[in-house]
């Protein structure tokens, strides 16, 4: 398997004692994931592995070989991994355990889909700090003016205003692996990482 990125979902984040310190951790499961497809070089021009994560109203039943006839259906992610060679003990159907990728000390980028909050305003989207509410004021929450040029239509590229907040993708770059359990198919990570809890992230080694 490659051993610099692969695919996890966010538990959710809590707090860990190590150092003699509180550390604010964010927890991801990498385990679920099954092999779905093999790809090799004689047949399809490459060498790769596709696994599944299962979703979740199946998280908990026996895998079964009719799946992979309907992945969309079983399957809420699927990934693809290129590899140089392909291992003959990859097996479809394999259930794979992330975890062993990774070690306590190494960093790692996560990207996520960070959580969509709708149509929201500046002073929510931007922190605008609004008028003063007293004295008459009847601006209310509305951005100010636009810019110098908004008699002739326009508007400065990059203005804040109002609009889709959130639903974003980004990343949090050299986070440090605290802790992993690989019985659990679990790793542990420091500081917050995009995404809701049950959101899927990926995971890539710094």
């Amino acid at each position: 398997m490659n051993r610099k990125n692969f695919c996890g979902r966010k538990i959710g984040m809590t707090q860990v004692f190590a150092r003699d310190r509180v550390i604010p951790v964010t927890v991801i499961d990498v385990f679920g994931w099954y092999i779905t497809q093999i790809k090799k070089q004689d047949v399809d021009g490459y060498n790769a592995i596709q696994i599944g994560l299962l979703r979740k109203k199946y998280a908990k039943a026996t895998f079964s070989i009719e799946w992979l006839k309907k992945k969309k259906h079983y399957f809420e992610v699927l990934h693809e991994v290129c590899l140089p060679v392909i291992d003959e003990s990859f097996v479809m159907g394999q259930l794979v355990n992330l975890s062993q990728y990774c070690s306590p000390g190494d960093y790692v980028h996560v990207s996520g889909m960070t959580k969509g909050c709708g149509y929201a305003g500046v002073i929510r989207r931007h922190a605008f700090r609004g008028a003063p509410a007293s004295h008459g004021h009847t601006m209310g929450k509305k951005p100010g003016a636009l810019s110098f040029m908004r008699s002739r239509g326009r508007v400065i590229k990059g203005k804040r205003l109002p609009g889709q907040m959130g639903n974003d993708l980004r990343m949090m770059r050299n986070l440090e692996v605290v802790k992993i359990d690989n019985e659990a198919g679990i790793i542990v990570v420091k500081g917050a990482v995009p995404g809701k809890s049950g959101s899927v992230v990926f995971v890539q080694k710094a």
